[in-house]
């Protein structure tokens, strides 16, 4: 199958060939605004399906959204019954069709042609009404508010918010990439006016969104991660990512050092506890402590040592020999006093996940022996 994809290089031309690469697609024609002009009539001739995303969303001026979005239209479509080819078209339109503007009279005018169109012909031809569409290599300071706002905060630049209040309607780049191509395998979703969607639209204000963004940015000192449990925000956060310096993927974490090794706390959360990495030098024995509600569990990763427990009621003691060349997870039980010691001349490193973020005012550790 010959895929022909009109505005190849913008962001939604981009995640798409992306994808379509990675489920093995191989024949794909792009097609973009600096690409040679007389290409187009080949790919028209040769297309079994066409991905039309090609559009103007800023022009110098404004009689340009209707060259853009509703001329290209008419030669694409002029070229392809020039050849006879009625293979299927995708159209990428935008919610504001139905607004009195500009670049929403120019987006309808596309629409009314490729419908037209299909009539004429009897191609199968599908408008997606797009509203805000937002994800990774999106253009910031373009047309996307999530685009600069998270362009922006993740390098220091100011944004401007006129009103936190306005309701954003959005849908995921990946979400739009997955309904595109299952569109191409004639699984698209279309409503009963004729126009696709994507089904997942995730609504949420102008404010909520930058105040999440700066959480995101501020997670990296808190050592938090953001909630994956709510599908936007763990959409935002990939987003968000994206957009950081290239020089900043990485950031310090503060090492609690001493002659027994060191601590090191990784994340915390408030609902699924902590997480560290411990280093113990050779001979070492840490911990002599147990928790009351606090549990933990142990990993190691690196080294050999013997982690020993004894319940704080009872003489016995037990002893589980750990080693970083058979990783095992050892749950650290309530009431149990327990330590781990380093059997090896390198360094002993442990990976730990304990119930509970340490609290100086509540730590639940009482010192003893075991």
């Amino acid at each position: 199958m010959k895929i022909l994809i009109t505005g190849a290089n913008g962001f939604i031309g981009k995640n798409l060939i992306a994808e379509l690469r990675n489920q093995k697609y191989t024949d794909i024609l792009e097609f973009d605004i600096d690409t040679e002009p007389s290409l187009l009539d080949n790919f028209c001739k040769e297309a079994d399906f066409i991905f039309h995303l090609a559009g103007v969303n800023r022009p110098k001026d404004q009689s340009e959204f209707m060259q853009g979005n509703f001329g290209f239209t008419s030669t694409l479509l002029d070229t392809l019954m020039k050849h006879k080819n009625k293979c299927p078209v995708m159209i990428s339109s935008s919610t504001q069709a139905e607004l009195d503007n500009p670049y929403g009279q120019s987006k309808k005018a596309g629409e009314e042609l490729m419908f037209e169109y299909s009539k004429q012909t009897g191609a199968e031809v599908f408008v997606y009404r797009f509203p805000n569409v937002f994800g990774k290599w999106c253009r910031p300071n373009y047309n996307s508010a999530v685009a600069t706002f998270c362009n922006n905060i993740a390098n220091d630049l100011p944004i401007q918010v006129n009103d936190r209040s306005v309701v954003m309607n959005l849908v995921y780049i990946d979400d739009v990439v997955a309904k595109l191509i299952n569109t191409l395998n004639d699984k698209a979703n279309k409503a009963d006016d004729g126009y696709c969607y994507v089904p997942v639209v995730h609504t949420i204000t102008l404010g909520e969104i930058v105040d999440l963004i700066y959480s995101f940015k501020a997670s990296r000192d808190e050592r938090s991660v953001p909630n994956m449990a709510d599908e936007f925000t763990k959409k935002l956060y990939a987003t968000y990512l994206s957009y950081l310096p290239k020089d900043k993927f990485s950031y310090p974490l503060k090492m609690n050092i001493d002659d027994r090794g060191s601590f090191t706390e990784i994340i915390r959360t408030p609902d699924r506890g902590q997480f560290s990495v411990n280093v113990s030098k050779p001979g070492i024995t840490k911990g002599n402590h147990w928790h009351h509600t606090k549990n933990e569990k142990f990993l190691v990763v690196s080294g050999k040592g013997v982690i020993r427990f004894r319940r704080v009621d009872s003489n016995e003691v037990l002893e589980y020999y750990v080693s970083g060349d058979m990783l095992e997870v050892v749950d650290i039980p309530t009431g149990y006093t327990h330590n781990i010691e380093n059997l090896a001349d390198t360094d002993l490193v442990t990976f730990m996940w304990a119930s509970d973020p340490f609290n100086p005012d509540k730590p639940d550790t009482i010192f003893e022996k075991v």
